[in-house]
């Protein structure tokens, strides 16, 4: 029996949870930074960090009493180190090194993109057959991955600019929406016509299975202020807003699923896991199930869906099993790394 840490900082969300051997999570608590950067319309990392040294010990201390365990109780500690705000994954990755050396106990480094894939996997009641395709939607993410068993995976495809989550928040924000954008733009979506707007997906030459999303934004800019600077700015009614949100979703979507289908039949996988914030998102997993009925989808739990330390836990245990030991002190935050196998 293994009992796990797990530390989550890489972005705007303090988190803490306590899972015993990879999959069952007695506490996962999540600090929630939302209130202090819908004023700016994104996240600031500077407050950012400042708000993870307030929330990250009162965070650890929720966690252990709603798992009721001590920290001396603890078998192992997982971080994730990689990729990130580098400052808010240094208070995360120092904290875990703390309590290593406190508890005399090892810890592990975890890569926070392959985290959100585990956590579709933990999700469930037994673990797929590989190989499955991945695909991670996230804020800070936009991945295709061939997952050959977990620690083993092959790179796909990816965005080259913004990520998809990052897009919802910046159109959200041009239409003056509240951060994070995402459930705003699916709840007016609920109410428009995806064909209103004759939005067209970005396209990578030479790599059909790369994503860019920043010309589809730069499309939605132009619809509400025009296209130069002596245009005036368009005031949308509430039903052109509703269009526009259907329209810019229905894109975004299309072009996901597009790629996710190609990719699964090249690499002949009849399962597609999926992880990240995005998915959340009701409309794309209706999408999915339409479009590609013939495959199994494995979704991560709402509450799995976003940043937690819950998928850190979980797959640090692996992580942990298959090095046969844990990271040494100078284990380094990284902002960005490539997907990789162990």
């Amino acid at each position: 029996m293994t009992l796990v840490l797990g530390i989550e900082t890489t972005c705007d969300e303090t988190a803490c949870s306590l899972v015993r051997n990879g999959t069952e999570i007695l506490a996962n608590v999540v600090s929630s930074q939302i209130d202090l950067h819908n004023e700016y319309g994104g996240v600031v990392p500077e407050l950012a960090c400042r708000r993870h040294v307030d929330l990250l010990l009162p965070t650890l201390d929720k966690a252990l009493q709603d798992a009721q365990v001590s920290l001396e109780q603890i078998d192992l500690i997982a971080v994730a180190h990689a990729p990130g705000l580098i400052g808010a994954l240094l208070i995360g990755i120092n904290a875990a090194k703390s309590l290593s050396i406190a508890l005399q106990k090892p810890f592990v480094g975890v890569n926070h993109v392959e985290a959100h894939l585990y956590a579709a996997l933990m999700s469930q009641p037994a673990f797929p057959t590989f190989p499955c395709l991945g695909i991670v939607l996230s804020g800070g993410h936009t991945s295709l991955i061939k997952m050959n068993a977990i620690g083993d995976y092959t790179l796909l495809g990816q965005t080259i600019d913004d990520a998809i989550g990052e897009s919802f928040d910046k159109t959200a924000k041009i239409l003056g929406l509240p951060y994070p954008g995402g459930p705003y733009i699916e709840k007016l979506a609920k109410q428009g016509n995806p064909l209103a707007y004759p939005f067209k997906p970005g396209r990578v030459k030479g790599r059909v299975l790369d994503f860019s999303f920043s010309g589809l934004k730069t499309q939605a800019l132009y619809a509400v202020k025009g296209q130069n600077e002596r245009d005036e700015q368009r005031v949308l009614s509430d039903q052109q807003k509703n269009d526009l949100c259907a329209s810019f979703q229905e894109t975004a979507f299309m072009d996901v699923i597009g790629k996710a289908l190609q990719a699964a039949k090249q690499e002949n996988c009849q399962t597609i896991v999926l992880g990240g914030g995005v998915t959340h998102n009701q409309h794309l997993r209706s999408l999915f199930q339409q479009k590609a009925p013939g495959f199994h989808f494995v979704w991560p739990k709402n509450e799995l869906s976003l940043d937690n330390a819950a998928m850190i836990a979980g797959l640090g245990y692996h992580v942990y099993q298959q090095k046969g030991k844990g990271d040494s002190l100078d284990l380094e935050a990284k902002t960005r790394t490539p997907f990789y196998s162990r």
